[in-house]
């Protein structure tokens, strides 16, 4: 009995089923939201970095400087994170 590997293969398209362009529309506003998100944090840490540290408040002014840091790290994430799931993907479809 000869035994033959199973071929199978997957093609991404994003007008396949129904509604996709309802789960597209989802996706660009859930990136929309985190990204607002993401500047309101980085405001509100400047702000508290920059109030702390004119009032000699060490800790406050370290929590701002974290929390604008924070917001910055998630903005880059958020804006990188369709490029970093492409190249993965692309990874995976050379992988054999």
């Amino acid at each position: 009995m000869l035994l033959l590997p199973l071929a199978v293969s997957a093609h991404p398209n994003l007008t396949g089923l129904p509604g996709s362009n309802v789960l597209q529309q989802l996706v660009n506003g859930a990136e929309a939201w985190a990204l607002s998100i993401a500047l309101l944090g980085a405001f509100v840490g400047s702000a508290l970095w920059a109030v702390a540290a004119h009032t000699n408040n060490h800790h406050y002014a370290a929590r701002g400087r974290m929390a604008a840091l924070v917001s910055g790290a998630a903005a880059l994430i958020v804006g990188a994170a369709p490029g970093l799931v492409n190249f993965f993907q692309h990874l995976g479809t050379t992988a054999r």
